[in-house]
């Protein structure tokens, strides 16, 4: 009976551990809300502007850039979008700030997340536009290259990403980020 009783007690404990452990869906519902919830303080486009003729300035609306909703750009500067865009495998540097919205979405404080835009002394980050074989260029995520495929080289973006389309190392932290990315040709 002892036994029975012992792992009685067992049994529920590993209940009461797997109810506060959250999901996978669960993860991605938190990363929705908390990505919607700042849309709402935004002005949202839903899709890309058939000519690709962006309003620009930081009172320009967030654009969705990708069907699925997983990338959302402003664009502050689109660069020369006719005379240099960025080619297939050219180095292409950048300098962000990131702010994770699922913090924002508790707090309602853009808390700085990660950055490399006004320190030089930074490393330099960079990928190879649209090749994703390499890791240099893969491990950033999809979604710090999408605005190139509209935009200059040089321009400046603030991008919302949710982590599908993030860092490749933090997938499966399931957490969305709103980055301030400017894009150059050479190092700086």
């Amino acid at each position: 009976m002892k036994k029975f009783g012992l792992l009685a007690v067992l049994m529920a404990m590993l209940l009461a551990s797997c109810s506060n452990t959250e999901s996978y869906s669960d993860r991605l519902n938190v990363e929705r809300n908390a990505t919607n919830a700042y849309l709402k303080t935004q002005r949202v486009v839903n899709e890309v502007p058939a000519d690709s003729v962006f309003e620009v300035g930081k009172d320009a609306p967030y654009y969705r850039i990708d069907p699925e909703g997983n990338v959302y750009m402003q664009v502050l500067n689109p660069g020369d979008r006719v005379n240099d865009r960025a080619r297939a495998s050219q180095t292409i540097y950048f300098r962000f700030t990131r702010f994770n919205l699922e913090e924002w979405y508790s707090t309602k404080v853009l808390g700085i997340a990660g950055s490399n835009e006004n320190d030089m002394s930074e490393p330099p980050t960079y990928f190879l536009y649209k090749d994703f074989t390499q890791t240099l260029s893969s491990q950033w995520g999809y979604g710090i290259q999408l605005p190139l495929n509209f935009l200059g080289a040089e321009c400046e973006v603030n991008l919302i990403i949710k982590s599908q389309f993030g860092w490749t190392s933090e997938i499966s932290y399931v957490q969305p980020y709103l980055y301030h990315i400017r894009y150059f040709h050479s190092q700086i």
